[in-house]
This record gives structure tokens, C-alpha cells and sequence, in this order.
């Protein structure tokens, strides 16, 4: 049914009905929690957008989801589902926080953060490349691979920061603070209307990922093969395409993006390894590649969406003590079903409406 929809349709109808039907299903539990549904939209709206400081947070928080909503979305490319963002990430923040200790007090900012950035997603390609070389050469499939990756990589970080990184007589699980050579600039510094937020050079690399991957995707010969290997592997295998080739590439190119999502954090904001410091960006970044239809535009639009939910979300909490933060967890998990397992729920009643449209106006066409 969704492919007798017109494009406009497919790409920002269908993504409109789902988020407002999750926007909706939230209201209601707002409501029966007790607060009133648009007085709490206000409060995020303005938290979020409504000031220039914090809009800067919710770039900073959108930045990193634009990079899981990458790893996630070319590998859907590919028609692969890599469900191991979160844990490419972790490996990531490992590469880039072990050239950060070993050089962050001999190296210039100019060498040390393009070879961190480079570490990054070096760590996050390999952590990507056995799921893709299990599904290319043995069949095993991709999300059952990466969803244990996910879990892997969670122990062995555990073990790496606890018995290597924690400094002489601290408590806290995490690394040393990195020197201010690897600390990202921030964007204030360059626009002193975002205040103090932690949005930093990051996000432009981000804008730069959206438009590379762009060109990658629709604009070079291996983007034909990813998309042609996407919609139909024995036609793309039968047009001379090496299928197994595919999709450890992409895997590798999946696990970078996702690898690079650590620099925001790492580099950015927090300036040290901590345990647990992707906060689940790489399942969020699932949702954002569902909603944007795996499109740069949409995939930023997506990030931004989420970016919103966080911030803003995080200052309702404080102003309305009968929403939990937890909440927002859950309207994720909301657009997660809507954008997701339900996306095509509305795609039949679209039709419909879409096809009487034309015979009225084929109808009125007659007439004249």
C-alpha cells in the first residue's frame, strides 16, 4: 500500500500522523497525571526553543542523535538494521579517550582532535565490522548481533574503566579530566548569544556528516549499490553487485557515525570516559532514522525533534513534580511504536483519500 503513495506522502504525511499520534497518546497520559497537556507543551516549547540558551542545548543534544540517526539510517540503506549504535559509541568514546590520554599533553588542539575524531570512528567501524562480516559470509542476522554487541561492549567498557582509567585514589568510575588541547571549542565562542551551553564545533561536523552522507547515498556509484542491494538483493547480485561486500561496508561506515557520536560527549562537554555516557543515543538514533525516512533533511529534523524532548523535557520536570522525567522516556518509546512497527497504519486511509481525489477531479475534469 505504501508504495502507491506519492512521495510527499511516504516522506512527511505518514511521519506528521505518527508523531502526532504519539503527541496525542502523551497528552493523555499528562492528563491523567494530573497537569494540564498544552500548559506542559509551553513549558517545553519555551525551555527548549524559546531562548537562545537554551536552543543551544537542544542543538547539543540534537548533534549527537544526528550522528546514531546516521549509523542507523545507512545501514537501513542497505536494508540492514543496526540496532548497535549505542554500543559503536562506546567504543568510540574508548578510541578517542585512549588518544586523548596518551597525547592530549604533547599534541597541538589542530593534530589531537582530528586524530581523536579519526580514533573514534576507527573503534566504532571495528565494533561493526563482525556483525557485518557474520551476516555477509555466515548468515547470521545483523540485529541479533548487534543487540549482543550492545551488551559486550557495556562489560568490557566496565572492566576497561574500572581496572585501567580510574586515576590513583579516586572513587568515581571514569577517567582523568583530558587536557584543554582535546577540548572541542564551543560555539559560544563564536556566537555569545548561545550563553553558557556545551555546543561545540561538533555540531557542524554533524551538518557536514548530513550532507556527506547525502552525496554518498544518492550521488556516487557505491550509493547505487547500497540502495540497489536495499530494495532487492537478488536483482542487485544478478546486476554484477557483490552483496557481502555491501554490507560489511556499510557496517563499517554504520559503526563510524556511530563512533563519531562519542566526540559531542566526550570531547565536547564532558571532557572525560565515564561509564555509561551514551545514555542510550544509539536507541534514540533508531528513532530519529524511522522518522526521517533515512532522509538528511528528516534525519536532522528527527535529532532536532528529540533534542527538544530532552531539554525541554528536562525543565518540565522540575517545574511540574507530578511528571517524571521518565515520562519522556516513555513518549520516545511512543514515537518508537508510531514511526516504527505502526508506521503504515494511516497509509491505507491515505490512499483511500488520495484515490477519491483523483476520480473527483477526473470526474470534474469530464464535466467541462
Amino acid at each position: 500500500m505504501n508504495s502507491e503513495l506519492p512521495r510527499w506522502a511516504t516522506n512527511i504525511a505518514l511521519p506528521l500522523f505518527n508523531l502526532l499520534s504519539a503527541m496525542l497518546v502523551a497528552a493523555g497520559v499528562i492528563y491523567l497525571l494530573g497537569e494540564s497537556p498544552l500548559e506542559a507543551l509551553g513549558i517545553l516549547l519555551k525551555s527548549s526553543l524559546g531562548n537562545i540558551e537554551g536552543f543551544g542545548y537542544t542543538l547539543f543534544y540534537a548533534t549527537t542523535f544526528i550522528f546514531t540517526g546516521l549509523s542507523v539510517s545507512i545501514a537501513m540503506q542497505a536494508g540492514l538494521f543496526n540496532i548497535g549504535s549505542d554500543g559503536q559509541m562506546y567504543l568510540g568514546g574508548l578510541g578517542l579517550t585512549l588518544v586523548m590520554l596518551q597525547f592530549d599533553a604533547s599534541l597541538p588542539a589542530w593534530i589531537l582532535i582530528p586524530l581523536a575524531l579519526s580514533a573514534a570512528a576507527l573503534f566504532g567501524a571495528a565494533w561493526a565490522f563482525l556483525p557485518g562480516y557474520l551476516q555477509a559470509k555466515r548468515g547470521s542476522h545483523v540485529v541479533v548481533t548487534t543487540i549482543m554487541f550492545n551488551f559486550i561492549a557495556a562489560s568490557l567498557m566496565n572492566f576497561i574503566i574500572i581496572t585501567y582509567m580510574i586515576p590513583a585514589g579516586e572513587q568515581n568510575p571514569a577517567s582523568r579530566v583530558f587536557a584543554e588541547a582535546g577540548w572541542l571549542p564551543r560555539l559560544n565562542s563564536w556566537i555569545p548569544g548561545f550563553g553558557d551551553t556545551p555546543l561545540n564545533l561538533t555540531f557542524i561536523v554533524a551538518l557536514l556528516c548530513l550532507v556527506a552522507y547525502g552525496v554518498l547515498v544518492w550521488r556516487t556509484r557505491w550509493g547505487y549499490a547500497l540502495r540497489a542491494a536495499g530494495k532487492s538483493s537478488h536483482a542487485a547480485l544478478y546486476a554484477g553487485i557483490s552483496i557481502s561486500t555491501v554490507i560489511i561496508v556499510t557496517m563499517l561506515v554504520s559503526g563510524a557515525f556511530a563512533g563519531v557520536a562519542a566526540m559531542n560527549m566526550l570531547a565536547g562537554s564532558m571532557h572525560y570516559l565515564s561509564l555509561n555516557f551514551t545514555s542510550g543515543a544509539g536507541f534514540i538514533g533508531i528513532a530519529v532514522a524511522l522518522m526521517g525516512r533515512q532522509h538528511p533533511i528528516g534525519i536532522f529534523m528527527s535529532a532536532l525533534l528529540f533534542g527538544i524532548l530532552i531539554q525541554g523535557g528536562s525543565d518540565l520536570s522540575l517545574e511540574k513534580s507530578n511528571i517524571p522525567p521518565e515520562t519522556f522516556v516513555f513518549i520516545q518509546g511512543l514515537i518508537i511504536l508510531f514511526c516504527g512497527a505502526m508506521e503504515n497504519m494511516y497509509a491505507p486511509a491515505l490512499s483511500r483519500v488520495l484515490n477519491l481525489s483523483r476520480t473527483l477531479k477526473a470526474k470534474g475534469a469530464s464535466h467541462v
